[in-house]
C-alpha cells in the first residue's frame, strides 16, 4: 500500500476489530515496512487515536478506549452487514419499544456518508428483505437496559410483573439471562418467592427496581435456555399433565386489530394480507381458547385441528339453545 492516507485507514480499520496485533502481523496486512508501520502507530495517535503497545516477546499493538470517540472504519462487508441490521430494528424486530426510530436516524447517518458502490449493495438488499412488522407489545428499552445491567453485575431486583390475568404482583428475582424468541424479550431468574426457575416477558414488566446487591449463582437447569424455553412454550405439558394442543385460526382482520383485541399474547400471529391474520398457539384445552377467540370480537375461521372445529360447532349449537335460536336435539 503506497498510499499513505489508505495504509492509514487500513491500519485504523484493523486496529479497531478489539484484537491485539504483533508487529509482524500488521506489516504483513498492511504491505510495507516495520519502520513505515511503526510511523503510521505513531500518526494515529497524534490524531488522538489510543493506541497501545507492548514491546518484546508477545508484543502487540491495539486500540484501547480514550476519552474521545474517533471515527469508526468499517469494511465493506462490515457496512452491509450494519445497514442491514439496522433496516431489520427499524421494520420492528428488535422487539423493543421506540428502537424503530432509533434505528432509522443511526441508518440515515450511516447511508449519508456511505460510498456510492456501498450505498448500492445496502439498499439493494434491504429493499429486498422484508422483515415484517411487530404487531406484539415491544419491551420497555428501560426495562431491557436496566436487567442487561443487573445480569452483567449478578445482582438480584425488584420488579412489578403483569400476569396472564391482567393483575401486577412484585416480585422478587436473581435475573440470569435476557433472551429474544419469536420477536419477545424474555427475562429467565430465579423467582425468590416462589424458589423456583421462572420466564418473563418483557413487555409484562412495568416497574424496576435495581438493589444493587449481588446473588449466589446457581447452575442453570439447561445450558441451552432459548431451546429449554421453546420446549416449555410449545411442546410442554398443560396444566394437569396433559398434551398441550395446536390451534391455528384465521382472523377475518388485520393483524394490529387482532393484537389489540386478544386477551392472550402469546404464541404466534401473522399478517396474511391487509384485511386477514393467522394466529397460531398452543394451549391446555379448546374450551378455554374458544371463549378467548370469542371474546374479541372478530370473525374468523378455525383451520386446525378438526377437535376444536366439532367443539365450537357444539358450544355455537349450545349457546343458541340458550337462547332459543335451535330446536333441542331429537332423542
Amino acid at each position: 500500500m503506497a498510499d499513505t492516507s489508505q495504509r492509514m485507514l487500513r491500519l485504523l480499520s484493523l486496529l479497531q476489530n478489539g484484537r491485539a496485533w504483533s508487529g509482524a502481523e500488521l506489516t504483513e496486512a498492511l504491505g510495507t515496512s516495520p519502520r513505515s508501520m511503526r510511523r503510521d502507530i505513531d500518526r494515529l495517535r497524534e490524531h488522538g487515536y489510543p493506541v497501545e503497545s507492548l514491546r518484546g516477546p508477545g508484543g502487540h499493538y491495539r486500540l484501547v478506549a480514550g476519552n474521545a470517540v474517533p471515527p469508526l472504519m468499517f469494511e465493506d462487508d462490515e457496512v452491509v452487514t450494519v445497514a442491514l441490521g439496522l433496516r431489520m430494528v427499524a421494520g420492528g424486530l428488535s422487539g423493543v419499544q421506540g428502537a424503530e426510530d432509533g434505528a432509522e436516524r443511526a441508518l440515515g447517518k450511516i447511508e449519508r456518508v456511505l460510498p456510492s458502490r456501498l450505498s448500492r449493495r445496502a439498499s439493494t438488499l434491504a429493499s429486498a428483505v422484508d422483515p415484517g412488522r411487530r404487531v406484539w407489545p415491544g419491551a420497555s428499552a428501560q426495562v431491557l437496559t436496566g436487567l442487561g445491567e443487573a445480569v452483567a453485575a449478578g445482582q438480584w431486583v425488584r420488579m412489578t410483573h403483569r400476569g396472564r390475568d391482567g393483575q401486577e404482583r412484585r416480585r422478587r428475582v436473581d435475573p440470569y439471562r435476557l433472551l429474544l424468541l419469536g420477536r419477545r424479550w424474555y427475562l429467565f431468574a430465579w423467582d425468590r418467592d416462589r424458589e423456583d426457575w421462572r420466564s418473563f416477558r418483557l413487555d409484562r414488566i412495568t416497574g424496576l427496581t435495581p438493589t444493587r446487591a449481588a446473588f449466589t449463582p446457581r447452575d442453570l437447569p439447561a445450558e441451552d435456555l432459548a431451546a429449554h424455553l421453546e420446549q416449555g412454550f410449545g411442546t410442554g405439558e398443560g396444566r394437569g399433565g396433559g398434551e398441550r394442543l395446536t390451534v391455528t385460526v384465521l382472523f377475518h382482520a388485520p393483524a394490529a386489530e387482532v393484537a389489540a383485541r386478544i386477551t392472550r399474547v402469546d404464541g404466534s400471529l401473522e399478517a396474511v394480507s391487509a384485511h386477514n391474520s393467522r394466529y397460531t398457539v398452543r394451549v391446555d384445552s379448546y374450551e378455554w381458547i374458544a371463549i378467548v377467540l370469542a371474546l374479541t370480537g372478530l370473525d374468523f375461521t378455525v383451520e386446525g385441528p378438526e377437535e376444536l372445529k366439532d367443539f365450537a360447532a357444539r358450544l355455537s349449537a349450545r349457546l343458541g339453545r340458550a337462547v332459543g335460536a335451535f330446536s333441542p336435539p331429537s332423542g
